[in-house]
């Protein structure tokens, strides 16, 4: 009769557990699938506005004083992001819901007048504020707001990508690298799932894009998809340091918050003068669609990491992913091109394989080029990722990611990624 006493009170909390986290879950989705859909299309509507008034750009040094008076306004530091939000995840450490707001007026201000930034860094923001406000309202005990912070940034990932499996991979993935925690996997995608149908309702268009070919498994595909993988994650490499290093260069040199922030607009103005194009303001997802259609510049990708540097550098906000798939698809339809891999198909590679390489979620990876090109070509995606995350070494976009164990044997290091 114990025996049987006991087993049923596991059942019940087992049963309780599932329906607090369906409930939790549910409401932390539907709030950042809600605020993600606002995003997506206030983002989308300032990149329309600066397309069809390309004088907006001259404001882009305007707009770098504004957002630095934003963060002095609300005494939230310049480096307050996605790196504060992976590190609560570990800590007990809460996320101020005035990220939230401020990040969103941030990465509209830096997509309407042209400064080179994505908008994951923002979700993932986002995400957290929410998910860790919502956490504080039901007083949550610790563990349950790591699990609500996490609910958070899938859903607003889901919302703006239309991926709500990578999202939920991702956001348990990239904290600590070589641990997932499996208690978030339910939280998570109900949240992911709740976030996407809130913003299909709202008639948000998913990330998607159509191969025009997929190669056969063959000993020389599988070895020139690995050769691009390895060029891929030499290239993660290249791009995480030099984005550090602009960022610390321009740290040291122009101390002043706004005076940085003016000086980083003019200096994406200037470039963009001088190379009379407007290519790389911007998400630039134009420009990858372009790439896995089979048409790139040569040197696109090296002129996106550029821009984008500076960027980030100089203060302002969005993040680095979507200018990761801007600069992974650009090179890959050029180095996949000399090695003799169909255009569109080794664009659509050096998208998914340089994603990797900088988030260091092979995982997530995998999922995401069977959420955005379908699942034809999953096992050459999959080697592809499996290369980069390999050879990326301990580099990483977020310097709070833990690598809690070693890329090459079976050894815990728990080190923060470079």
């Amino acid at each position: 009769m114990e025996l049987y006493l006991t087993k049923l009170k596991s059942a019940q909390n087992y049963a309780a557990t599932f329906l607090k986290w369906v409930v939790l879950a549910s409401i932390t989705g539907f709030i950042g699938g809600t605020v993600g859909t606002l995003f997506h299309v206030s983002v989308e509507k300032a990149t329309e506005f600066r397309l069809e008034n390309m004088w907006t750009i001259m404001f882009l040094p305007i707009g770098g004083v504004v957002i630095a008076v934003l963060y002095k306004l609300f005494k939230m530091s310049e480096s307050t992001g996605t790196n504060q939000i992976i590190s609560s995840i570990r800590s007990d450490e809460h996320v101020p819901l005035v990220l939230a707001p401020l990040i969103f007026i941030s990465t509209f201000i830096t997509h309407l007048f042209g400064g080179s930034a994505g908008r994951e860094g923002a979700a993932l923001q986002l995400g957290g504020s929410i998910g860790s406000f919502v956490g504080r309202m039901l007083r949550l005990d610790e563990k349950d707001m790591h699990l609500i912070t996490l609910c958070g940034m899938s859903s607003v990932f889901a919302a703006l990508f239309g991926t709500p499996l990578t999202a939920t991979l991702f956001a348990m993935e990239v904290i600590s690298i070589g641990v997932i925690y499996y208690s978030s996997l339910v939280p998570c995608l109900l949240s992911s799932l709740m976030a996407y149908g809130v913003s299909l309702y709202f008639g948000v268009v998913p990330v998607r894009f159509s191969l025009g070919f997929i190669p056969s498994l063959s000993l020389k595909t599988v070895v020139m998809t690995a050769v691009l993988a390895a060029l891929c994650a030499l290239l993660s490499i290249a791009f995480i340091v030099f984005m550090r290093k602009t960022e610390h260069l321009m740290d040291d040199k122009i101390r002043n918050a706004y005076l940085r922030g003016f000086v980083g607009g003019m200096a994406i103005v200037l470039l963009t003068l001088l190379f009379n194009t407007r290519d790389y303001n911007g998400a630039g997802m134009n420009i990858i669609e372009k790439a896995i259609s089979g048409t790139a510049k040569p040197e696109a990708f090296i002129l996106k990491i550029l821009f984008t540097a500076i960027t980030i550098g100089a203060g302002f906000k969005g993040g680095e992913i979507v200018p990761t798939f801007f600069i992974g698809s650009t090179f890959g339809c050029f180095a996949g091109t000399l090695l003799g891999l169909n255009p569109g198909f080794s664009a659509a590679i050096g998208l998914v394989a340089l994603f990797c390489g900088v988030v260091n979620a092979p995982i997530a990876s995998i999922v995401l080029s069977v959420e955005i090109f379908g699942a034809e070509g999953i096992l050459l995606f999959a080697i592809a990722c499996s290369v980069s995350y390999m050879l990326s070494g301990y580099y990483g976009l977020y310097s709070s990611q833990k690598i809690v164990y070693s890329k090459l044997r079976a050894e815990y290091i728990n080190i923060n990624a470079k």
